[in-house]
């Protein structure tokens, strides 16, 4: 079974990669959302270093996302926010789709707010559940069909260097079927790295509706809680989490669970019962791996985190 931590400014130093591989951690994953695979040359050589021979990177693909922000902007419930141009930066393609009453989940959802009124150039808000926004986080825009291409001209740039950084696997979010997966095996072909192997992500219903037709060409399938969950009542999250990890044992797919899995260790250095437990299950069920994002990205005890990860793993095993 694999063990992925999330590289950030949290674990980005050699002895904090040495003490999680220690721990048990397999491969590291880098979120290309935050930069290109060419800036980050430092933690490239230290994941080498570190001797992490796996290294997933995950591309931008067809995700919605705040764009870069001066400072954080405070989201104050029941307060008017402006998204798209002298605002918030957001997609154009979002701005053109969205229409008044639509909600918008930013952040993995922990902010909500819904459009007003719909410019041609922006989209005004009222902010539903508030908190602090900061740059490059998620949106989630439940029910609507945002056109976005697979691939971006930063994903393909990446693409053409990952063989030579090291990097054996390409996580795609937002998978909504067939075409995608071909689009990304054909920029590796092109990109003379056919042997990097693909990770689906699934994080809409789309992708959900879409597994069959694409199980058998993806190399692994990630089971992503944080998009898919504002995808659909909460409540029904753990029943689609099951029905897509019996799909993958059925038809021999390995799968991964990644998300929210020791949340709370961002910023507390022991998980709640419910977190390990949660952890337990995913291995029950079959999943090949498993992954931390913001627990090792960006946390307090990223060391801890993948001890915790590693160990509760292995009591299912």
């Amino acid at each position: 079974m694999d063990f992925y931590g999330t590289i950030g400014p949290a674990c980005a130093q050699p002895a904090i990669l040495q003490h999680m591989v220690e721990a048990g951690m397999t491969g590291i994953r880098m979120n290309l959302s935050h930069g290109p695979l060419a800036a980050h040359t430092d933690w490239l050589a230290m994941i080498r270093a570190a001797g992490i021979r796996q290294l997933l990177i995950d591309l931008q693909g067809p995700e919605l996302r705040i764009g870069t922000l001066a400072e954080p902007v405070a989201l104050v419930e029941g307060s008017s926010v402006r998204l798209g141009a002298d605002g918030v930066p957001c997609p154009a393609a979002l701005v053109q789709a969205a229409a008044p009453g639509q909600q918008l989940l930013l952040d993995d959802g922990k902010l909500l707010v819904q459009v007003t009124q719909a410019l041609p150039e922006a989209l005004v808000c009222t902010v539903v559940r508030g908190g602090t926004l900061q740059s490059r986080k998620s949106i989630a825009a439940p029910g609507l069909a945002v056109p976005s291409p697979t691939l971006t001209e930063e994903d393909l740039q990446n693409l053409k260097i990952a063989k030579q950084c090291g990097v054996t696997g390409v996580m795609l979010p937002f998978v909504r079927g067939k075409a995608d997966i071909l689009a990304l095996r054909s920029a590796l072909e092109q990109a003379d790295a056919a042997d990097i192997r693909i990770f689906a992500k699934i994080e809409n219903m789309a992708g959900v509706r879409a597994l069959p037709e694409f199980l058998h060409l993806a190399d692994e399938i990630v089971i992503a809680r944080g998009d898919l969950g504002n995808a659909m009542p909460l409540w029904e999250l753990p029943r689609c989490q099951k029905q897509l990890s019996a799909a993958c044992r059925a038809a021999g797919v390995p799968f991964m669970v990644v998300t929210q899995m020791l949340d709370s260790m961002c910023t507390r250095a022991v998980p709640t019962r419910a977190e390990v437990s949660d952890i337990y299950n995913a291995v029950l069920d079959g999943a090949a791996s498993v992954m931390l994002t913001g627990e090792t990205a960006a946390g307090h005890y990223p060391v801890q985190a993948m001890e915790y990860l590693v160990r509760t793993a292995r009591t299912a095993m």
